[in-house]
């Protein structure tokens, strides 16, 4: 979007732009069921029995800074991690605020004091997610108000024991969409605390892209496409998120094979990025608190895909703000020395049966709004020229189909 009518970003948002990819983490007391992560509500557990699970809660293989590293093999810049998730089971010391915290299982040590310090040691961003919707605290049915201070001095206490925090992401106001949820208390909390984090609220699948409140950093897209906001002339300036997961739930689940594959979190990322978006891309610990194998082999292979095309310096972690248009789903965006044309769906034929479903084949590709000083195009894959035609339309990059056995999924040209 064009900032030239809008109010000047705030520092903390065009930081968080440009880390374009993170990775989510939701993990909890339902990681041990390993039927996802609202086992507790949808399989009708009763709240005492489920917190029977904390006497199992040891997790010998959970340990942030593998996580941070996952992250940094991805490409990723930023994790964030289920503080507390619908369940009411917190991840960190509430320091007698809650019944139900890690502090009182075998496991007996902070697990977001072990995140934050894994991230750090890597140079990841930490953020954290906590719910605002809870399962197991009566007050959120009978005492709204007395829930609310709650709410806030649980958060005060994610906000003010573990230092800087790249965002703090809310979830669950969509249960109550009625409700005063004292919305201007619990973020000019968040600001004291945490001046340079960004506050992210889910509005929710069906609500994607809605800002529902002026201290809103950034608005979410949950399971839905990005799309650019409209700011109008004045107001604050303000960016988007999508989250996706790699099935139909977040947490682990251990009989659930309906998974993604690392082509369409491929596409995700740049289809998020042509909306000026970052992609904040799931994963759920295991029962132990390990690493998931499948959802690891997909974020390194996100990760070979950007290494291929710049590594840090690929291109997704410009921000888009100006975007190229082209056909397709095709986008480039501005560098202050180049043009970045971003190519999906480049194959040997335009045949599904030889190349897949969303086979285009090769040949010409149309932009606009590229800037006609940059005369020369190559792949950053490998280096190699393409042809490239300026006219008063617009560009044209003449594209040839991968090499047999070759996909990158999206291709990208550098022009200048």
């Amino acid at each position: 979007m064009s900032t030239s009518n809008t109010q000047a970003p705030a520092d903390r948002i065009v930081a968080f732009e440009k880390l374009a990819f993170g990775i989510f983490v939701h993990y909890g007391l339902y990681s041990l069921l390993q039927k996802g992560e609202w086992a507790m509500h949808l399989h009708n557990i009763p709240r005492d029995e489920y917190m029977k699970l904390m006497d199992r809660w040891e997790m010998p293989d959970f340990s942030g800074q593998k996580l941070a590293q996952l992250a940094k093999a991805s490409g990723a810049k930023y994790i964030t991690l289920t503080s507390r998730h619908h369940d009411g089971f917190s991840l960190y010391d509430t320091h007698g605020l809650c019944p139900w915290d890690v502090t009182k299982t075998p496991h007996k040590k902070d697990i977001i004091r072990e995140f934050v310090d894994g991230c750090r040691a890597e140079g990841i961003v930490p953020c954290l997610y906590h719910t605002t919707l809870d399962w197991s605290d009566p007050r959120f049915e009978n005492d709204w108000k007395g829930y609310q201070s709650y709410l806030r001095d649980s958060v005060e206490i994610i906000c003010s024991n573990y230092g800087p925090l790249g965002s703090v992401w809310f979830d669950g106001n969509w249960s109550k969409p009625n409700a005063d949820w004292e919305l201007d208390k619990l973020y000019s909390m968040v600001r004291k605390h945490q001046p340079e984090a960004l506050i992210i609220n889910n509005t929710g699948i069906g609500e994607e892209g809605k800002l529902s409140h002026p201290e809103i950093d950034a608005v979410t897209f949950e399971r839905g496409h990005a799309e650019r906001p409209k700011i109008k002339a004045g107001e604050k300036y303000y960016t988007g998120e999508m989250c996706m997961t790699s099935n139909y739930h977040w947490g682990s689940a251990a009989n659930d094979f309906n998974m993604i594959s690392p082509a369409t979190i491929i596409e995700y990322l740049c289809q998020t990025r042509a909306a000026g978006a970052n992609l904040l891309m799931n994963l759920g610990p295991t029962s132990t608190g390990a690493l998931p194998e499948y959802e690891s082999a997909l974020f390194h292979l996100v990760g070979k895909w950007i290494a291929l095309n710049c590594g840090d310096k690929n291109p997704i972690y410009l921000r888009n703000l100006e975007p190229i248009t082209g056909e397709s789903g095709d986008f480039g965006v501005h560098a202050e020395d180049a043009d970045y044309l971003f190519v999906f769906d480049l194959t040997a034929t335009a045949d599904p049966r030889a190349s897949g479903t969303n086979a285009r084949g090769s040949g010409p590709r149309k932009f606009s709004k590229t800037n006609p000083k940059f005369k020369t195009a190559r792949w950053l894959d490998n280096n190699e020229q393409v042809k490239l035609e300026q006219t008063a339309e617009g560009t044209t990059l003449h594209t040839t189909g991968y090499p047999y056995g070759t996909n990158t999924v999206v291709r990208i040209a550098k022009l200048t």
